[in-house]
């Protein structure tokens, strides 16, 4: 789908951004641009949409609520929202956990990509300040002081700033930036058929099997999606062909002699890498273009989506002059470290379900002997990164990060972390205050009219300051998150946290809030 959008032809100085990649994180990115007022322009290689199998399948919640505030609410709601993991080992059940921390959105749910693209399509073709071009791979990246010059062959684009969302295979972009990819290709092949099947029981389980006699020393993960259909994931050998009655017998072996549909299935390779640098001049990269990890955990495009809201609002906020062009390099900052985060996180999966040396094999077995859920790692679940090391972030000596918290927790509110997203008793949630704008909330004992007076001096960036008390007038708001009288927190447009001041003056306020926009009086 193409919306009618800017021109951004040859020589257009149009203050807008070009996102290259028509995937979910540049089309998450081109929605989230247009919310902040910005023409966008995608560019995309293929054709047009291919819809083809189910691919990334399992959207974390704070995900969910970053395409609902792009206007794609939808995702949350066609998607299945699975509940209990079931992990087997040779066949018997070691343990099982289930999601906590139950909130206004499901904490995941399994839809297949192809489904998000096209709803992410009709939110796009509803926008009037985005406009979609198919088939123009860019061959060449070019920048001034100005902006970048965008080569499609012979076709010649420019924008002030280009955001890089093309997929793991966008070495021209990165070769043409100076950035480099390393890292690792992991051996072992892996197998992923979608069938349609009925399956009692199966419907709201990830089932994630250990050393199956059907799949010996290796694994086999099974997940539930809408519709009747399951995602089944067989680790192979690196030579391994597919043939119809070979995939036949794989999937009989593990649903029975029921009847079943074969929608699709491919194989692949895991590949574990980050870019040098995420942001290059005037040019960022987002998403697969940026990172690659192994997929146990989700942490792929649970980690882009976050890349292009992270991205969407700096550059809208230097775009429109509220904040100076060095915000820019704190998404490298922020991003990189979330990327290296993911990297070791998932590395520690993949060498516990691929060892590669006879002391990690033995591990591993003793592990799964043991059946001890600390000692078996099959993926730690996608969590947002916490900034807690971040340039825009105000330390508070009362709230230390404790570091990564139990797995399927959340750690508790403090600057870095995510605002917990808490239904509101008039309706809505907690975080659908925070994306207009830098969100300022004062506890008991604060002025508001003082406050407003003090960092409309300061800023013209889309701000609003709020009190706890109005949002929620029996206190239980504040009495969740831990708010003390006199307190101010300082949310900034992604729903993290920047500060909490403890009887705090305007003043220091205000500087906390430059400090956010990399303006003087805050870095």
């Amino acid at each position: 789908m193409t919306g009618t959008g800017p021109g951004f032809g040859a020589g257009d100085a149009t203050a807008g951004v070009i996102v290259i990649g028509a995937g979910p994180v540049g089309q998450t990115a081109a929605l989230l641009l247009a919310r902040w007022g910005l023409p966008v322009l995608v560019l995309d290689r293929s054709p047009a949409r291919a819809a083809t199998g189910s691919r990334s399948i399992c959207q974390q919640r704070d995900v969910l609520d970053i395409w609902s505030a792009a206007g794609a609410g939808r995702i949350a709601e066609e998607g299945l929202a699975w509940t209990t993991a079931r992990t087997y080992y040779r066949g018997r059940e070691l343990f099982s956990w289930t999601f906590g921390g139950q909130g206004p959105l499901p904490p995941c749910v399994n839809i297949s990509q192809s489904r998000t693209e096209r709803i992410l399509d009709e939110a796009i073709a509803a926008q009037p300040l985005i406009e979609v071009r198919w088939d123009h791979e860019v061959t060449g990246l070019t920048q001034d002081a100005e902006g970048v010059t965008v080569h499609c062959g012979e076709r010649v684009l420019r924008a002030p700033y280009v955001l890089a969302c093309a997929g793991a295979k966008a070495q021209p972009v990165r070769r043409a930036l100076g950035v480099t990819f390393d890292g690792e290709t992991f051996d072992d092949q892996f197998l992923i058929c979608d069938i349609r099947a009925d399956l009692p029981g199966w419907e709201h389980e990830r089932r994630f099997h250990f050393d199956p006699e059907w799949n010996p020393g290796r694994q086999v993960l099974i997940h539930p999606c809408p519709g009747s259909t399951f995602r089944i994931d067989w680790q192979v050998p690196p030579d391994y062909t597919p043939t119809e009655d070979d995939i036949s017998r794989k999937i009989r072996q593990i649903i029975g002699e029921r009847d079943y549909d074969l929608l699709w299935r491919t194989t692949y390779r895991f590949h574990s890498r980050v870019a040098s640098r995420m942001r290059a001049g005037r040019v960022l990269l987002a998403g697969d273009c940026a990172h690659l990890v192994a997929p146990f955990g989700a942490r792929g495009l649970n980690s882009g989506v976050p890349d292009a809201e992270n991205a969407a609002w700096k550059l809208a906020f230097v775009a429109h002059g509220w904040a100076p062009e060095e915000l820019l390099e704190t998404y490298h900052i922020e991003r990189h470290a979330a990327a290296l985060e993911n990297l070791e996180v998932t590395g520690a999966t993949m060498r516990f379900l691929a060892p590669r040396t006879e002391p990690e094999r033995a591990r591993r077995r003793a592990a799964l002997e043991r059946g001890v859920p600390e000692e078996i790692d099959s993926g730690r679940f996608a969590e947002p990164y916490w900034y807690v090391d971040s340039p825009l972030t105000t330390p508070d000596p009362r709230r230390p990060f404790a570091g990564r918290p139990a797995k399927g927790a959340s750690p508790a509110p403090a600057p870095g972390v995510a605002l917990p997203d808490i239904p509101l008793p008039g309706g809505g949630r907690l975080r659908e205050f925070c994306r207009a704008g830098i969100l300022v909330l004062l506890g008991d004992m604060c002025d508001s009219r003082l406050f407003v007076q003090v960092l409309g001096k300061v800023t013209t960036a889309p701000l609003a300051v709020r009190e706890f008390a109005a949002l929620d007038r029996s206190g239980a708001l504040a009495e969740t998150l831990g708010v003390e009288r006199g307190e101010v927190w300082i949310v900034r447009p992604d729903a993290h946290v920047a500060a909490i001041l403890s009887q705090a003056k305007p003043e220091r306020v205000a500087a906390a809030v430059c400090r956010v926009l990399r303006l003087a009086d805050g870095v």
